[in-house]
């Protein structure tokens, strides 16, 4: 299933709809019978687990009425997450080496998963402006990178039970301001968490339509150029080992989001360097689950 957070019209309110035949949208707020979460709140979706899915599967087919995908504004299939989004850092290899003149201090591959986060301000729609920060940043950059969005709440999870907790998958942009980072000792949350630069979407793709999140084609591409093109099979920690890390004494609860690191082909590391300014567009493009399309604003 693809679940999406839309407004059917301006001036609406955000409500959740699932994506029929690829085009079409069926409002679950007007679907008919009452849902066992709240219509209007993706986290809720998620949190009744397999009771919301059995009623989906319902609505998928009985379902008359539905909205033309064109026609309605997607938003972040979770707008305002309710934690920060976990990210990591430097998960795969070549884009390790290539980032490593931005490094002051990790020389060797960490034996560990890096973490930071995005504040949930910076969580923006899959087709939305992001603001290019004029005056406070002038290096944005590109990371395209896999998110998973966690089903079952845990701590200390098992890996190999960790997939059991994941929800579905989506498509994340870590955008990042790279003088910001280097300008705080090198640690990553305050060049990470600018607003509006975390673009997500287009939807959540549940998890039973991706029987190998280790196998999914991944591009970043700004104004038509491409930047990055990798799989997530080159993931040097896998979904597994970063659930399992990640939730070692710390709770994961429905709705959380972990964005799992960026292949290589970022622009501070090019020669020489490149960076995004306002007017270009950015599209970030997972096969199989989505691409966004979002154009730097002033």
């Amino acid at each position: 299933m693809r679940l999406v957070t839309f407004a059917p019209g301006k001036g609406a309110a955000l409500r959740v709809g699932l994506v029929r035949d690829g085009d079409q949208v069926v409002d679950l707020a007007q679907a008919g019978g009452k849902p066992p979460f709240d219509a209007h709140d993706m986290i809720s979706l998620i949190a009744a687990g397999r009771k919301a899915l059995k009623w989906l599967g319902g609505v998928a087919a009985k379902a008359k009425k539905t909205l033309p995908i064109e026609k309605v504004r997607l938003a972040a299939p979770i707008p305002r997450p309710r934690k920060n989004v976990f990210c990591v850092g430097w998960n795969y290899v070549e884009h390790f080496e290539e980032s490593r003149v931005s490094r002051l201090h990790t020389v060797e591959f960490p034996a560990h998963p890096t973490f930071f986060s995005k504040v949930p301000t910076t969580v923006n729609g899959p087709y939305d402006p992001v603001p290019s920060h004029a005056g406070v940043t002038a290096q944005l950059d590109w990371e395209v990178e896999l998110g998973v969005v966690i089903g079952r709440r845990g701590i200390d999870i098992k890996e190999a039970d960790a997939l059991k907790h994941v929800f579905g998958y989506t498509v994340v942009n870590d955008i990042s301001a790279r003088e910001i980072q280097r300008r705080h000792g090198g640690q990553l949350f305050k060049g990470k968490g600018l607003d509006g630069t975390c673009p997500m979407g287009p939807w959540i793709v549940t998890a039973d339509e991706v029987p190998d999140p280790h196998a999914l084609y991944l591009t970043s591409r700004v104004n038509g150029v491409t930047k990055q093109d990798s799989n997530t099979r080159y993931m040097y920690f896998k979904i597994p080992r970063l659930i399992a890390e990640l939730s070692a004494g710390m709770t994961l609860e429905p709705g959380d989001i972990l964005s799992t690191g960026t292949p290589a082909g970022v622009g501070h590391a090019r020669t020489p360097p490149e960076f995004m300014k306002a007017g270009d567009v950015l599209e970030s493009e997972i096969a199989g689950l989505g691409l966004l399309r979002n154009k730097i604003g002033n």
